[in-house]
């Protein structure tokens, strides 16, 4: 198995596809995942053929975003193309298609890891994310939402020769591979975990048998002047998603927005539903946050990938944290030079405490590796 990612930011489509092609090091890939700025947007249906003539064996893939990354660049409003190539004997590749209403959704035998790539307009992902973890569970999702188009049918989606502009389209990945998954949400717990005794849909009523709204008023006191200032506009509510652990660390909350309370209910409002004696925890977002988050993650013991593919929301990269090229710099430090290709996104696809989401300020890593590596 190998990987080989380049970026190019030459204006024309042709000379892009021509340099970031001569900048790979496979020559007869099995899987060419594309990622390319509006710039190039008029040029678009171009892609797959021009792709498609310079690695006639393999399957093109990918999709348009506001923020294109490859060959541990990250480049942001500005022309860009990204190709990630692939070599992988050993693996067989199913191009899915997804129209806008999602019914029963056809799967291989036997996946190993699906690639999702979705239009922000036409489909409800999470449906489809619903639907993909009722038939395989246990298989990892990753992938994001498709950016920097304005309007319906103003994005564009890659699959094969065909060029979409609305729902969805997927790679399902099986045979000798593993992929491990690496779900950043970027904030860090404050104050202690809690459990909810009575809620209703998204609204929290009673929360370690106090009134919400008292929890938080004793959060806030706790606080240092600089969390302070965050609580106002950067508060997460952390959502334990696996209730047959007896312990949630961290990194296994879902992270849903913090809506708002209702001072005469004394409740908290939050971004997704809530069930009783669910645990949850308050969390604040910031850039040392997801920095130590991300740090922690990826330098967590695995095999070391052949290739991995990067789903980052279009909240994370310069404006920020100040810089370009963070997360991939983070990246090539914590695991090392492997080649990487991705792109920003309306959303970011990924699993936390084994259910798949669709997540907002993330950053969703697929690390690709031969099953017999562990």
């Amino acid at each position: 198995m190998k990987f080989a990612s380049a970026i190019s930011e030459r204006p024309a489509m042709a000379d892009a596809v021509a340099e970031a092609a001569d900048g790979l090091t496979i020559t007869s890939p099995d899987l060419v995942v594309a990622f390319v700025s509006p710039h190039h947007a008029a040029a678009w249906p171009a892609l797959p053929d021009l792709v498609g003539s310079r690695f006639p064996r393999a399957t093109v893939f990918g999709c348009s975003g506001a923020g294109v990354i490859g060959a541990g660049r990250e480049i942001e409003g500005r022309c860009a193309l990204s190709l990630t190539a692939a070599s992988l004997p050993g693996v067989h590749l199913m191009p899915m298609r997804f129209r806008p209403v999602v019914d029963d959704v056809e799967v291989p035998r036997n996946p190993a890891a699906f690639v999702i790539l979705a239009d922000p307009w036409s489909i409800d992902a999470e449906i489809l994310l619903g639907a993909l973890d009722a038939a395989c569970p246990a298989v990892p999702k990753i992938g994001g939402v498709a950016s920097g188009g304005t309007s319906p049918g103003s994005i564009a989606l890659f699959l094969g020769s065909e060029v979409c502009r609305d729902g969805a389209v997927g790679m399902a990945l099986s045979g000798d591979l593993g992929v491990d998954t690496v779900v950043a949400q970027g904030c860090r717990a404050v104050g202690r975990p809690m459990v909810v005794n009575r809620c209703q849909g998204n609204v929290i009523l009673e929360l370690d048998r106090k009134k919400p709204l008292q929890v938080l008023s004793e959060l806030y006191a706790s606080l240092e002047a600089d969390d302070r200032e965050l609580f106002h506009h950067s508060l997460h509510v952390g959502i334990e998603m696996d209730r047959a652990r007896m312990t949630v660390e961290p990194g296994e909350f879902l992270m849903r927005n913090f809506i708002g309370v209702d001072p005469e209910e004394g409740s908290v409002i939050v971004g997704a539903p809530i069930e009783a004696w669910q645990v949850v925890q308050f969390f604040l977002r910031d850039a040392h946050a997801a920095e130590e988050e991300l740090r922690s993650l990826l330098g967590r013991p695995r095999a070391t990938p052949a290739g991995a593919l990067l789903f980052s929301c279009l909240g994370r990269g310069q404006h920020f944290f100040g810089r370009a090229d963070h997360d991939t710099d983070l990246f090539r430090r914590s695991v090392g030079p492997v080649p990487l290709g991705g792109f920003f996104c309306n959303g970011e696809i990924g699993p936390v405490g084994g259910r798949t989401f669709l997540h907002g300020y993330t950053s969703s890593f697929g690390l690709f590796r031969s099953a017999q590596v562990e």
